[in-house]
């Protein structure tokens, strides 16, 4: 859409941010009320995952508990997981259809709802293949989101062959970022060569920048290594300008995108790009409150002598910020993937152990 030329008045920084830079915002949940006031400020995506999802239900279950006991009965031979994933599907839908008129009138390149595949298959192609075909025909604007592992990165050209706007997971590092690029160029390409639609698509890959810095944090306790603690806040941001410079230069057909917020340059620092930042709701509270000027300093370097600081004492750093860190054979292995993967997967215990409870109600606490 059309940036403004000329000053405008503006109720937020968010706001500002996307009116005056191609910048977007999504927003990290699918939460109708927290989505709501995201797309007031400017929000044009959103997201949906199992730990998302566990955590709406939770918070809404008083109006969730009928439409779970009524799936039960619908479902009679249904298991607490497959029951689990009816309700993040009907929880992505739900918010979907308030992104739709945002989808149109941006023609499939934003107006949409990632929804994740199931994290237990981050080791299987075609399982993943597969489900994400099933999401992409939940509504017109969703997008699917694939895990950035060995196995995901097959997974992601075939989707985007099969023409599946696909929203790269659980990723960290510009050699992930670089991959998935080219995972989903080798699909484009192959859907141009058969005549197929490319133009409505609407590709992302996540750099999850602030659980790099997270990781970092944990090698320097584990390893007692000396550096000043603010550097390790510019570990994923780093990373970020680096995979966006790279992306330019190269011409890559697909966005970046920013989550896993700890501190606000996973926002400020990345102003400007033509890329997505997706903050929790309560992120997005706290920048719209702040006196953070905005100006876009996607293209700032971040200090050489940070970098310099964080590639000399920090080999997972330098596997992150160099184009030859890991291979792909490497990625599972990785410990912010390993990390991440472990949460993702423990979410998915978590929601069948919510559903279990209004199948199997215990007797005990009766």
């Amino acid at each position: 859409m059309a940036i403004p030329s000329t000053p405008v008045s503006y109720r937020s920084p968010l706001q500002q941010m996307t009116q005056t830079t191609p910048t977007r915002l999504w927003n990290d949940s699918a939460s109708i009320e927290e989505l709501t006031y995201s797309i007031a400020h400017g929000a044009v995506g959103a997201t949906c995952n199992p730990v998302i999802a566990v955590t709406i239900l939770k918070k809404e279950m008083a109006s969730w508990r009928p439409r779970i006991q009524s799936l039960l009965t619908e479902l009679p031979t249904g298991t607490e997981d497959q029951i689990g994933w009816r309700l993040v599907e009907e929880l992505s839908v739900r918010a979907a259809e308030l992104l739709k008129p945002i989808f149109a009138a941006h023609r499939g390149r934003n107006g949409r709802l990632s929804i994740q595949t199931d994290p237990r298959f981050y080791r299987n192609t075609n399982a993943i293949v597969e489900q994400a075909e099933a999401f992409n025909h939940l509504a017109p604007n969703m997008i699917v989101k694939i895990p950035v592992t060995r196995a995901g990165i097959p997974a992601i050209e075939e989707a985007t062959y099969r023409g599946i706007s696909i929203n790269a997971t659980v990723s960290f590092t510009l050699p992930q970022s670089i991959a998935v690029a080219e995972a989903v160029e080798r699909g484009l390409r192959r859907r141009e060569s058969e005549g197929k639609d490319v133009s409505s698509m609407g590709p992302v890959c996540t750099i999850m920048v602030g659980r790099l810095d997270d990781w970092l944090k944990v090698l320097m306790e584990k390893e007692g290594i000396l550096v000043d603690p603010g550097y390790l806040e510019w570990a994923g941001v780093a990373v970020f300008k680096q995979a966006y410079k790279i992306y330019r230069e190269r011409g890559y057909r697909l966005r970046l995108l920013s989550a896993a917020f700890r501190n606000h340059m996973h926002w400020s620092e990345l102003i400007g790009a033509d890329a997505v930042i997706s903050p929790p709701y309560s992120w997005q509270k706290r920048f719209n409150a702040s006196d953070i000027e905005v100006l876009p300093r996607i293209d700032d370097p971040v200090d050489p002598k940070v970098v310099d600081e964080l590639l000399a004492h920090f080999p997972d750093f330098r596997r992150a910020y160099l184009e030859a860190g890991l291979t792909i054979e490497q990625f599972d292995g990785f410990g912010p993937t390993v990390r991440t993967l472990r949460q993702f997967i423990g979410a998915c215990t978590d929601l069948d152990v919510l559903v279990r409870d209004i199948m199997l109600p215990n007797p005990d606490l009766a």
